[in-house]
């Protein structure tokens, strides 16, 4: 099989790792790709938004699969135009994918079919916002631009004065562009966070192993939201009767809610979630691998990956065996340039990756690389993403910050704590 898979980031080294070891792979391109996709395939040219150029591409070589690893291209309906190629593509076509391209949509669709999740409204003009937000408004609360923000359009606010500048930053700064025209203001949920998956045809669904993502920038959680600073998985939060309420309670009623909504969702759905003391309540749904969390999942992940993505584009997802999971903990952490998630530097040297032994236990997945003639360099805010598995989580922990420490380049920017509070959550248990 001839497989294209789109994207650029870590998710996407994640995947092109795991689907290059596919026995029923030939040939598998990446677009655009980066230093770290080009060790396992053929990078090639073509912007994620490039739609007639990946399906005219994906037509001309006989392409059997065509995996969308960023939300972007779905949300502007790529899997659509694969569909019309008679292309097999991994990825909700454009009605599905609105769950993610719009937290407003989003939000209607929990409300309409029960999912549990934060009390909300919407404003698309200041003065309401802001009458709310000095008015009737209970603090904390969340203020979130409603469109497609690079995991970065989220803001916790304390109190009304930082609620009004997050409100104004997005509806009349445009701090997010258009994503920012509506805003989602909504209570804030006390509790942990985790992260659910679940691949589906929109018939059946097979849920993944759980993650812990870190999303602030600063140690203890502190600092802006970034795309994620690092990971877990499994996630000793979810316990199997937490796992089984999401499944009852958020990802079948979403899955065939939307189906009752003409918008069949293919691909994987991706629940971002808090476990409250009144059980778990989704902050937002994602329609595609989480980043950093597809890196750890696909360190653990033993079984092929590629049947179950062809099976959830093709429709026929019952007739996969259930994914084989290696029960050893992953761990992943996150390189970013100094700045991020702000204005930072690229094209600064890496050096140190070409000492560390890598394989099916350490792995670093490039995420904003590129190469200058022979020399690696940053290109982006989140450079590397250093992932490793180990007997226990601290063993993981140890093995990743190792590598961590062997990786220099000026500037670099990372948590020291991640998997800490899974490792405290462990030691609870004990």
């Amino acid at each position: 099989m001839r497989v294209l898979l789109v994207g650029s980031g870590g998710r996407e080294h994640a995947l092109a790792w795991k689907i290059s070891r596919s026995p029923l792979v030939e040939k598998l391109w990446i677009t655009p790709g980066n230093p770290g996709t080009a060790q396992v395939g053929e990078n090639l040219d073509l912007a994620v938004d490039d739609l007639d150029g990946i399906v005219g591409f994906a037509r001309a070589q006989g392409v059997g699969l065509v995996v969308v690893g960023p939300e972007d291209p779905l949300v502007q309906g790529l899997a659509d135009r694969c569909a019309d190629a008679g292309i097999p593509c991994f990825g909700p076509r454009a009605d599905a994918a609105e769950l993610e391209g719009s937290k407003a949509f989003c939000k209607e669709v929990m409300i309409r079919h029960r999912v549990p999740t934060a009390t909300y409204r919407v404003f698309s003009d200041l003065n309401p916002a802001i009458s709310y937000l000095q008015g009737g408004a209970r603090y904390p609360l969340v203020v979130k631009a409603s469109g497609l923000a690079a995991g970065k359009g989220v803001v916790i606010c304390e109190d009304a004065r930082q609620a009004r500048d997050a409100a104004k930053a997005m509806l009349e700064d445009g701090a997010h562009g258009a994503a920012g025209r509506t805003i989602v203001v909504e209570d804030f949920l006390d509790g942990p966070e985790a992260s659910a998956f679940a691949l589906t045809d929109s018939r059946t669904f097979v849920p993944l192993e759980s993650c812990q993502d870190h999303k602030q920038l600063g140690e203890g959680g502190t600092g802006p939201n970034t795309g994620g600073m690092g990971a877990v998985s499994p996630n000793p939060m979810m316990g199997a009767r937490t796992a089984d309420a999401v499944e009852r309670q958020v990802i079948l009623p979403t899955i065939h809610g939307m189906n009752h909504e003409g918008r069949r969702f293919q691909g994987i759905l991706f629940a971002g979630l808090k476990l409250t003391p009144a059980g778990p309540k989704v902050l937002e749904y994602n329609v595609r691998f989480g980043d950093p969390e597809c890196q750890v999942l696909m360190l653990r992940l033993k079984s092929d990956l590629v049947p179950l993505l062809l099976a959830c584009a093709e429709g026929d997802l019952d007739g996969c065996e259930a994914p084989e999971w290696d029960t050893r903990p992953a761990i992943t952490v996150i390189l970013a340039s100094q700045g991020y998630p702000g204005k930072y530097e690229k094209g600064i040297p890496i050096h140190g990756l070409d000492a560390l032994e890598t394989g099916d236990d350490l792995q670093v997945f490039h995420a904003g690389t590129a190469l200058q003639g022979d020399q690696l360099v940053t290109n982006g805010g989140r450079v590397l993403a250093v992932t490793a598995l180990g007997e226990t989580l601290l063993e993981a922990r140890d093995r990743a910050y190792a590598a961590v420490d062997a990786i220099e380049f000026e500037g670099k920017t990372f948590r020291r704590d991640i998997g800490e509070a899974a490792l405290e959550t462990l030691r609870s248990y004990q």
